[in-house]
């Protein structure tokens, strides 16, 4: 077993990870949310707007993308001074 630590985070490739698994599973509650407000009316009957569905996970990827972005700058200057992520890896057998 060998201990590791991350020394730094790409803010921007991370950020690109971080924002389109947000954007997707936004759908994954999104979806049969919007069905279910459908089926049973909201606020007098009206039915959602369908553009929600479209909207929302762009506003998922976006601020996900944005969060990312200063998550990964902060641990970049924190990590000189708290040792960083750590975690124990084992080397491939050969």
């Amino acid at each position: 077993m060998m201990k590791q630590q991350i020394a730094r985070f790409s803010p921007h490739q991370n950020a690109k990870v971080v924002a389109v698994l947000m954007a997707v599973t936004s759908l994954i509650f999104l979806i049969p949310v919007f069905l279910l407000m459908s089926l049973i009316g909201v606020g007098g009957g009206s039915r959602p707007p369908m553009l929600v569905i479209f909207i929302m996970p762009l506003i998922y990827l976006v601020f996900g993308y944005i969060s990312a972005v200063i998550g990964c700058a902060l641990y970049n200057v924190i990590v000189p001074f708290t040792g960083g992520l750590e975690y124990e890896s084992t080397a491939p057998a050969p």
